[in-house]
């Protein structure tokens, strides 16, 4: 636990660009509005058109819209469908904005960051259109702007993949050693270990816990609180 915390503190010392995903270290996008109904309703969807084949028994009790479109452009990469259902996905997770819930700590901590110099960019699989909605409702939009980098039709690009990440390294000119990532999955730590970006996971739960460190995760917090205090008193 001591070598743990170490470099944790090593990794904010070093961190002069801070890449945050969005659902789960920020806040929780589908706190209000069901994901696992937006799953279901996109499978629908597809059924409605005739298109039962597409998702497999599997995806669908995944209930993770997510996965239920990366299904879809598997089998139909770059097509128009791909895009409808991009799009479907887009205004759920914008619904879902005005009513996430905030991660506890994340607030504060994104303000004490900035206020000691930081650069924070967010690096995530959600429509960047979701993410400016959701920080812009809570003053935050400033800490981040212009340094989005979120879904694109271009859905091969999505994490585990790490362009997003280099997209946010290459804007703010920064070497992967000097930055640093927050996030709460597998995803994201395969995404930032490609990058060679160092990663802290967060973790809401011991299921989240036990998928980052299965993953290789080495510095896991169940409370961004451990990650504010460090900072306030980062030299």
């Amino acid at each position: 636990m001591a070598e743990e915390t170490a470099e944790l503190r090593e990794v904010i010392k070093q961190a002069k660009v801070v890449l945050w995903d969005f659902d789960g270290p920020i806040c929780q996008l589908f706190a209000g509005h069901s994901a696992e109904r937006v799953a279901t309703e996109l499978v629908e969807w597809l059924e409605s058109r005739g298109l039962h084949g597409l998702v497999t028994e599997d995806e669908r009790k995944s209930l993770n819209p997510q996965v239920i479109l990366a299904a879809v452009d598997r089998r139909h990469p770059d097509s128009d469908l791909v895009a409808e259902l991009e799009e479907r996905l887009t205004r759920e997770e914008l619904r879902a904005a005005s009513s996430a819930r905030p991660t506890i700590y994340a607030d504060p901590l994104i303000r004490t960051w900035t206020a000691v110099g930081a650069r924070l960019a967010v690096t995530t699989n959600n429509s960047p259109k979701v993410v400016r909605a959701y920080l812009n409702g809570r003053d935050l939009l400033p800490c981040f702007a212009p340094h989005i980098y979120g879904r694109t039709q271009d859905l091969n690009h999505l994490k585990p993949n790490p362009h997003c990440l280099n997209r946010a390294l290459n804007a703010t000119g920064t070497a992967p050693s000097e930055a640093l990532m927050i996030g709460d999955s597998s995803f994201d730590y395969v995404a930032a270990h490609r990058a060679r970006v160092p990663f802290v996971g967060y973790a809401r739960n011991e299921d989240k816990e036990r998928e980052l460190r299965a993953a290789g995760a080495m510095v896991v917090v169940r409370s961004l609180d451990v990650i504010q205090s460090m900072v306030k008193s980062r030299p």
